[in-house]
Parts: C-alpha cells; structure tokens; sequence
C-alpha cells in the first residue's frame, strides 16, 4: 500500500528540519561565544607594523641554532632545556617568562626561572591544571619563545 503525504505532513517535516537546523546553530553560537576569551591583540594595525622587526628577530634567533624542551614536572612547575647548536648545554642564562591561559579565561601568571643544572631551568611556581601557553624571553642571545604546556 502506498502512502501519501498531505500538504500537513510536508509542512510538518519541513518545520521539523528547519527547527533541528535552528537548534545546533543556536547551540554552536553559544559554545563560540563562551570559550572566546577576547582579542588576539588589541590593535592588529599597530601590531602588522612590527612584523619586519619580528622576522628580524626569528631570523637572529636561527642563526644561533639553539634548541628548547620546556615540559611540566609531576609539581607542574616548567623545566626547560636549552642547548646550542653543538649540543651543549646554555648555562647562565636569565629568563623571564609569563604563563598565559589560551584562552583568556586566567590570569597570566609570572614565572621566574632558576638553573637546576648547566643548561637545565625551572620555574619557581607551578602552574594550576589545564593547557597553559609559556612566553619567555631569554637574555642571553636574546631568545624569545612561545610554548604550549599541558
């Protein structure tokens, strides 16, 4: 037996899908705007004038051919390893860093670092649970990195 559909039915189908459609962008609009922790920079006009002084600086930072592991401990405070371009250990150096939250939601936390061993680092404060991006600056060879911890 073959069923037809009435002009109700099709109307009812048709207000169905468009209210399912409705429902997810309702739902992803609302997740967008909740993790969204506000702007990447606060001036992306000022900020594009700098990129030829950024590209300067990663290209000085190539040349020295430095190498970094920065990881957390089982205190989460972050131990980073520098070594030069032969392998060997930097030692002496001062670093200042800021632990950032990916996503705005936390304070930016200052880390100050002390050297464990020749070439070895960690910071003096643990960072709370969660996914946290580490901005140091290193003044020996002017070295300035962006890690990402967990």
């Amino acid at each position: 037996m073959i069923r037809r559909f009435t002009g109700w039915h099709m109307t009812g189908i048709l207000v169905a899908f468009f209210a399912v459609v409705i429902a997810v962008n309702l739902v992803m609009a609302t997740i967008a705007v909740r993790s969204f922790g506000g702007t990447v920079v606060d001036n992306s006009y000022v900020e594009s004038q700098k990129f030829n002084h950024y590209l300067a600086q990663a290209r000085a930072q190539d040349r020295l051919g430095w190498r970094d592991d920065m990881a957390l401990d089982e205190q989460r405070h972050v131990i980073l390893t520098l070594t030069d371009a032969r392998g060997a250990p930097v030692a002496g150096a001062g670093i200042a860093a800021v632990a950032e939250h990916p996503l705005g939601r936390a304070p930016d936390i200052a880390l100050a670092f002390h050297e464990t061993t020749p070439g070895h680092y960690a910071s003096a404060a643990s960072l709370p649970a969660g996914r946290w991006q580490v901005r140091a600056s290193i003044d020996q060879g002017r070295q300035h990195l962006l890690r990402e911890v967990l």
